[in-house]
């Protein structure tokens, strides 16, 4: 893949850098339906033990490009290690809630993490964050209550792990602002891989044989499932997942790395209409009225603290 110089001029670069973003978010919406598709046959750990197998050389090679293996064990990888150890859970919580509620819902829910990353950043980078982004963090969390319905006979707890997704991916992206004058993203993907799939050893210990399962709520049973082996097709569908988390990391980061991010980052917010799209057309579900409000309600709060986050840095 022949990726453009990061000396491109201005405008060419932020073109470039949105195509790239909008490439990858593409291709990790992919592995959500991947997902959504295998969680009512599969276990989540055995679809995660063949990506982080699949993805391993991969990202090898990732690291291989950006200065080196050696950067592996630079100073402070033990950090890179927790920081993968939070991107785990987040990643973890999210595919469970998947097997539960509708593609939308789940990415609507999970893209609550820039409002949580406001919040660590004043917490735990003292950054100043002044009264529009908090109104804007406030009214995230409102549509986000409008989604969750508490009380409601539609409440579904899988909705608080979609939440509590994107406040453990929060927590790992302000640490990876910390660990980035560091570490490269490559480094940190691969260390973020290394404790996904030992995490989903450890599950694999726990449930392969099927003792636990029998749960009629769908992401305890995509959790607690014993393991099965898998027909060729889905083995593929497996397999697939962990070039997805590759190429998926490697376009972003090179957007990232091309254009500003205040600029591009607006654009992660296309996962919504490839959960709408794909809701629709492999499930035959769209949100209702409520849902459609707690849509707008977070991903407009999300775009208007990432706006105002831009003038900031302009500034």
């Amino acid at each position: 893949m022949a990726f453009a110089s990061p000396s491109l001029k201005p405008g060419h670069a932020s073109g470039a850098g949105i195509g790239y973003l909008v490439a990858g978010i593409t291709v990790f919406s992919i592995q959500d339906l991947i997902l959504k598709l295998l969680s009512g046959a599969y276990p989540l750990y055995e679809i995660m033990i063949m990506r982080s197998v699949t993805a391993m050389p991969l990202l090898l090679g990732l690291v291989y490009m950006n200065g080196g293996l050696h950067k592996l064990v630079a100073q402070g990888w033990p950090q890179m290690l927790w920081r993968g150890f939070l991107a785990s859970c987040a990643y973890f919580a999210y595919y469970l809630a998947l097997a539960s509620l509708p593609l939308a819902t789940t990415a609507a829910l999970f893209f609550t993490a820039p409002l949580f990353i406001t919040l660590f950043s004043v917490v735990l980078l003292r950054e100043a964050v002044g009264p529009r982004r908090w109104a804007a963090v406030a009214i995230g969390f409102l549509g986000a209550l409008v989604m969750l319905r508490p009380g409601a006979e539609t409440f579904d707890w899988a909705a608080v792990m979609a939440i509590g997704a994107g406040l453990t991916y929060a927590i790992s992206m302000v640490q990876a602002r910390q660990l980035g004058a560091r570490h490269s993203a490559a480094a940190l993907a691969f260390w973020g891989n290394l404790v996904f799939l030992a995490c989903a050893l450890v599950l694999a210990a726990v449930f392969h044989d099927g003792r636990y399962n029998g749960s009629a709520h769908a992401s305890l049973g995509f959790l607690t499932r014993g393991s099965l082996s898998p027909t060729l097709h889905d083995l593929a569908l497996m397999t697939a997942t962990g070039v997805i988390a590759a190429a998926g990391l490697t376009l972003l980061t090179q957007a990232y790395r091309v254009a500003e991010s205040n600029v591009i980052a607006p654009f992660e917010y296309t996962a919504m209409l490839w959960s709408v799209l794909f809701g629709w057309v492999f499930f035959h579900s769209l949100p209702d009225a409520q849902g459609w409000l707690g849509i707008v309600m977070i991903v407009g709060a999300g775009l208007y603290v990432l706006y105002r986050e831009g003038l900031r840095r302009s500034r």
